[in-house]
Formats: C-alpha cells, structure tokens, sequence
C-alpha cells in the first residue's frame, strides 16, 4: 500500500537508492530528488513568509515517488490566503509501469492537503503532468512569453528552433551573415515598440530589497484579482541579499518610487533551445500598472547594457503584456503553463479573465532555482 509522509531525515537512503533506481532504469540525467530534507531553495524555518516541504511515496519502506510543495500567501478575493505550489514531482512509474499509477496518488494527495494549489512551467501542454493535471480537470492557460533580441547575429547562430533543419539553418546563416536578421529584428523590434508614449525611468541595483519595496506592495494590491504577497520580507527571502546571481533593481521617476524588477542573466551552455546564447530574464517585477511600461524599459536597458543576447519574460496581467510589447518585445511560443486546482479555479471565475488581472511570473514557478544553484 501507498502512503504519503513527510521526507525526513531517516528516509535519506531511500531516496537515495530511488534515485539511484531512477538513473539505472534510463531516466534523464536530472530526474533526481533532493537526498536532504532540507530543501536548499526556500528551507523552513521560524517566521519563512515563503518555504518548500519535501513529501515522498512510501511503499514498505521503499520510496516510489517524491514532490516539493512550495507555501506562500497570496491576496485572492481582498483576502491574504495560502496557495500551495506543486513541483517537482518524480515517480517510479517513469521507468516502471508497474508504478504508473503513483504519480496521480501523489497529486491527489497534495490536492487534498492543499486544495488552492498550482502547478507552473512544467515545458508545455505536452509533459506528463499537464496531461495528468487535465485528466483531473485543472483548467489551464499558457502565460505568454515575450523575447527581445539585442544581437541578432548571435541569436541567429544559436537559437536551435530556428535551425532545426538544414534549410533553416542555411537560412538562418544566411541571414547571420549578411545582416538581414540584424536589420529585420531591429526594425520589427523598433516598430512594435511605437505605439504610445510612457514616462522614462531609473534603475538602481541595490543589494537588497528595503523597506521601500512595502510602499511598493501596497500601492499594487487594489490593482491585481490575485497576487503572491511581494512585500519585503518575501522578497529578501526569493532574491537574498548574500546571492550574486540575481539583480536587483529599485526603478524611479524624477524622485517618485514606480516598482522593482529582478533579473537573471545566463550564459547557456548546449542548451535545447538557446544554444549558447548568453539570456537575460525579468523574472519578477511589481507596480502599478500604468507604471509597468516604465519599469519593464528600465530593466530592459541594464540587461541590455550588461551585454545580454536576447531577453525574455513570461507575464500574465495585461497591463506587463502590454508593457513588453511597448518596449519592443515580441511575443513567442509559450512551455510556460499555469494551471489550477479545481478548488483554485473556482475562486477564479471566469478564469480568463482574472488570469488577465493577476500577476503571474517566473517568480512564482521554480525557475528561481537555476540561480542558487546555476546550471
């Protein structure tokens, strides 16, 4: 029989020899679990305004599946409420059959233990928990992504959709080489950044995230139907002061606060869609929406400036949509897929139109993880 507990301490060799039976079955490279309790991103701890728990499938004392529950408060309906995020779940039945089934137990069980939970990312419709989640009646949207490209010869020669055939990849040289690309990105780029006019804005990397980050986070709340709490306790916590790999941004108008950006910027290494590009990333962000554009711009130029290949964001509020594409960015193909609970979804009717009105990133996925532990 299965039964879902708490990962502890005495459960470390079983994961340990799950993971070990995972890569000897032909699981991916990273299809591994944490051989700690103590999750390295976001651990517990007194007072943690947003922490991971790590939870395993037991069956006679041999671990079949494992997945990390992510807790933070969030306003949903004017109320401050905990929603659970759902991820990383591994299973058995990834190289065994005969445990195909455990996965579904997992989730269910996390459902149950957390009824307004989620799940985000997880590399589009097409993965194995997205189809489980729409087996289960999650309803789900993909939250749109945004890219801008600051060297096109280097996104040309490196972006492995566009050169996933010969013909595309004469093409795409083609245009590397004679400069086409550079003067057709440019000049759509600089064409969809036309409509309207938005104030220009500072931006100043700061170490931390201050108090002034709560004067932020009040002015926002009337404006979002649901928004992850992002005062600054919670933001110390997701992007602390003592990691280099995130950069923190404090963005003013002529003296006046406006909002904060946080940003990641890679260098890709073989990576399955950009190659070896170097990829800035506004991971999160927050202010008022007629003030979105004006961050948005102010954190576009740093990572600009920094040197990047391409920038890239996933936004779900309208307002940052619209932002992006007035800072000259294009929409793309989005992997980047939120979907909610039916307890969730319930508390988001008419779904579309509140995903439209609340505030969605990158911020609130796991993608945060790649800068504590840098790949």
């Amino acid at each position: 029989m299965l039964t879902i507990a708490p990962f502890e301490e005495q459960h470390a060799p079983a994961v340990r020899e799950f993971n070990r039976r995972l890569q000897a079955g032909g699981a991916p490279a990273d299809y591994v679990f944490s051989e700690s309790p103590v999750p390295e991103w976001l651990p517990p701890g007194p007072g943690a305004p947003v922490y991971n728990r790590f939870y395993i499938a037991l069956e006679d004392g041999i671990v079949r599946g494992a997945y990390a529950v992510k807790h933070q408060e969030f306003l949903l309906g004017g109320e401050r409420r905990e929603i659970a995020y759902y991820h990383h779940p591994l299973s058995e039945g990834v190289i065994d059959r005969k445990f195909a089934m455990v996965g579904v137990q997992m989730l269910i069980q996390a459902q149950r233990q957390h009824p307004l939970i989620y799940a985000l990312g997880m590399d589009g419709t097409d993965q194995p928990l997205p189809r489980m989640l729409a087996a289960l009646k999650w309803p789900s949207c993909a939250i749109p992504f945004f890219f801008k490209v600051n060297h096109p010869t280097s996104f040309l020669r490196n972006m492995r959709p566009l050169r996933a055939s010969a013909a595309r990849r004469a093409l795409a040289d083609a245009a590397a080489a004679t400069g086409a690309g550079w003067a057709a990105f440019k000049g759509v780029q600089f064409l969809a950044g036309l409509p309207g006019a938005f104030q220009r804005a500072e931006a100043e990397e700061v170490a931390e995230f201050g108090e002034w980050a709560d004067e932020i986070w009040r002015d926002c709340v009337p404006h979002f139907r649901i928004l992850a709490v992002r005062d600054g306790c919670t933001l110390r916590t997701l992007f602390p002061a003592g990691n280099p790999n995130f950069i923190r941004l404090k963005v003013t108008a002529r003296g006046r606060l406006l909002g904060w950006a946080a940003l990641g910027d890679v260098r890709k290494q073989a990576h399955p869609q950009y190659g070896s590009l170097r990829v800035g990333t506004i991971l999160d962000g927050l202010a008022r929406p007629q003030d979105a554009a004006a961050v948005v711009s102010a954190a576009a130029r740093v990572l600009e400036m920094r040197g990047v290949d391409v920038i890239t964001s996933n936004q779900s509020h309208y307002a940052w949509r619209r932002a992006l594409r007035r800072c000259g960015f294009l929409p793309g193909p989005s992997n980047f897929i939120f979907a909610a609970s039916p307890e969730l979804s319930r508390n988001m009717m008419p779904f579309d139109e509140t995903i439209l009105h609340s505030h969605w990133t990158r911020g609130d996925g796991d993608n945060l993880l790649q800068y504590v532990r840098p790949v």
